[in-house]
C-alpha cells in the first residue's frame, strides 16, 4: 500500500514524487469502544503510512485549553461519560478535513459515533472528493475494556496518553505527571460502554455491508493487532477500487 504525504508535491512512502494526474488518498475510520486500542493503532498506522491522524478528543482538548466556550461545554459532557452532540462534532470534523494536510488521506479516531455523523461524513467526503473510506472495527470483550480503562493514564500537563503497557509515572512528551483520566472511573466507564452500545453500534450496521468494512480482534497483543489491521486495510483499499 502506498499512501500519499500531504507536504509539498505529492510524495509516496517510497520517497518518489507523484507528478501524474491527481491520486486518491487513503482514508480510514478506526472504530471500537473506549479502551479497545483504536487510538494507539490509528496513531501507529497514520505515522507509518504518512497520513494525518485526526482524533476528535485531541481537537476538543486543545480547544478547551484555549477556553473555547463550545469546547468547554462539550468537555463537561465528556467528563460525565456522555457523547458530545452531533452538530458540534460534525462541524469540528468538517473544518478539520477541509485543511490542506487532510487532502491526501487521513485516519479518523473517535468519529463517527452516530448514524447522523456517519451520513454527514459521507457528504463531507463526497464534497471534498476524498473517495471511499476503509472502516475498521476493533472489537474487545467488555470485561477487558473495563480493566484497561481503569488503568489508563494521561499527562496532567499536555494531555498525551501514556503507554498502556508501560510503568513510567511521567509523560514521554513533556515529563509531566501521569494521572488517571477523569472519565475513566468504573461508574463512568460502564456508562460510556452503555452509550457506545446504544448510539455507536448502529453506525457499524450502517457500514457493515460496504466492501471496505473489516473487523479486527483487539484483544490480541498490540503487534498482532497491528499486523492484522495492516493486512485488512491493504485488502479493503483494493476492494474500494475494484
Amino acid at each position: 500500500m502506498r499512501a500519499l504525504r500531504a507536504t509539498g508535491n505529492r510524495r509516496l512512502l517510497d520517497g518518489n514524487e507523484w507528478n501524474g494526474p491527481e491520486m486518491m488518498g487513503l482514508s480510514v475510520i478506526m472504530m471500537g469502544p473506549p479502551g479497545a486500542g483504536k487510538g494507539t493503532q490509528a496513531t501507529r498506522f497514520a505515522r507509518e503510512r504518512g497520513l494525518l491522524k485526526i482524533s476528535t478528543g485531541d481537537i476538543l482538548r486543545d480547544a478547551v485549553k484555549e477556553m473555547n466556550p463550545i469546547a468547554l461545554a462539550a468537555r463537561t459532557k465528556m467528563d460525565r461519560g456522555e457523547l458530545v452532540d452531533d452538530a458540534t462534532m460534525v462541524e469540528i470534523v468538517r473544518h478539520r478535513l477541509a485543511q490542506p494536510d487532510a487532502r491526501c488521506g487521513f485516519v479518523l479516531d473517535g468519529f463517527p459515533r452516530t448514524v447522523f455523523q456517519a451520513r454527514a461524513l459521507d457528504v463531507i467526503m463526497e464534497d471534498g472528493g476524498n473517495g471511499p473510506l476503509v472502516i475498521i472495527d476493533v472489537t474487545v470483550p467488555e470485561d477487558e475494556l473495563v480493566r484497561r480503562l481503569a488503568s489508563r493514564r494521561i499527562c496532567s500537563n499536555c494531555g498525551t496518553g501514556a503507554d498502556p503497557f508501560g510503568s513510567s509515572t511521567t509523560c514521554k512528551t513533556c515529563a509531566g505527571k501521569l494521572v488517571a483520566r477523569t472519565d475513566d472511573n468504573q461508574v463512568v466507564v460502564l456508562e460510556r460502554l452503555k452509550i457506545y452500545q446504544r448510539a455507536t453500534r448502529p453506525v457499524l450496521d450502517y457500514y457493515r455491508m460496504r466492501p471496505t468494512f473489516r473487523i479486527v480482534n483487539g484483544a490480541q497483543a498490540p503487534e498482532v493487532v497491528a499486523r492484522e489491521l495492516d493486512s485488512m486495510i491493504e485488502e479493503a483499499s483494493k476492494a474500494s477500487i475494484a
